[in-house]
């Protein structure tokens, strides 16, 4: 019997892009052995959708709204426990394309040790041009410019991806567990992915390919309000504090956070943008538990 894969999505109160995106995994050319959406306890009519036209998908409604992290936490608990040895995990906004999920699958079985555990696929805005954020590739990692010239051009050795149609195996959770919680939006996905492939194998399948329908923002933008500035500033100071980089590693990611901060009081030069900050600050060195 071969490996089966269960595909994951969050969703929360997006119910047209949810059924996009059902549409497009129950069409794939390869499709997934089983469907689990995790609803974040939606009021927009999203449970009676699934009900009526989407009877085959097994839902599960989340009490209250646990964000992204706790909807990818409790969804690949389930996945788990049910024994699937793959995990397909996407947002809502992620439409996959017919052959998204055979070509990550295809990779799985590439004659290099060690074994992939996470394979991600490439993203794209809905104008057909590259998102900006998706894996990202560390060339200081001296097994990963090998690997790139071996397998180039279809697949590209990567440090982190996010959780846009990205195939996770069960050993993944063995080893490093669950996304954490406490996130609740935001990092998430890096940190896990990261954590899991500080000595694991990933890999970017590039004929695998997803349109990301979410509108493209700076990792701070000035459009998403005082709110997610809380989160992005708090979840990074998370990130830096876990074991999922080195050095190096998070070196990036504190510079990319102090710009993002500096660019996001260039533009709110309050005071309630700068004891946002503060709050987040005093959040930040408080990390969440393993």
């Amino acid at each position: 019997m071969g490996e089966r894969v269960c595909a994951v999505i969050v969703t929360y109160n997006r119910k047209e892009l949810l059924r996009e995106c059902l549409q497009a995994v129950l069409s794939q050319t390869r499709p997934p052995d089983h469907v689990l959406v995790v609803d974040n306890a939606s009021t927009d009519g999203t449970p009676e959708m699934l009900r009526e036209e989407f009877p085959q998908v097994e839902v599960l409604r989340l009490p209250e709204n646990q964000g992204g992290a706790g909807g990818f936490h409790e969804g690949m608990k389930r996945a788990y426990e049910q024994g699937f040895d793959w995990l397909w995990l996407m947002d809502d906004d992620t439409l996959p394309k017919p052959k998204a999920l055979a070509a990550l699958l295809q990779a799985k079985d590439l004659p290099i040790q060690p074994r992939p555990i996470i394979l991600s696929s490439r993203q794209f805005l809905p104008n057909g041009l590259p998102h900006p954020t998706t894996a990202f590739v560390n060339p200081t990692d001296p097994r990963r410019p090998l690997l790139w010239l071996r397998l180039k051009p279809r697949y590209r050795p990567i440090r982190w991806a996010l959780f846009t149609s990205v195939l996770v195996h069960r050993s993944a959770i063995q080893s490093h567990g669950l996304p954490h919680k406490a996130f609740f939006i935001w990092e998430d996905d890096l940190e896990y992915t990261a954590r899991v492939l500080r000595k694991g194998i990933g890999l970017q399948v590039r004929n695998s390919e997803v349109i990301h329908k979410s509108a493209s923002k700076p990792y701070i933008s000035a459009t998403t309000g005082e709110n997610r500035l809380f989160f992005g500033v708090r979840n990074r100071l998370w990130v830096l504090q876990s074991p999922a980089f080195g050095l190096l590693g998070k070196t990036f990611l504190a510079l990319q956070l102090l710009l993002g901060v500096a660019s996001y009081l260039a533009l709110h030069p309050s005071a309630k943008s700068l004891s946002e900050i503060r709050r987040a600050v005093a959040a930040g060195l408080n990390p969440p538990k393993a």
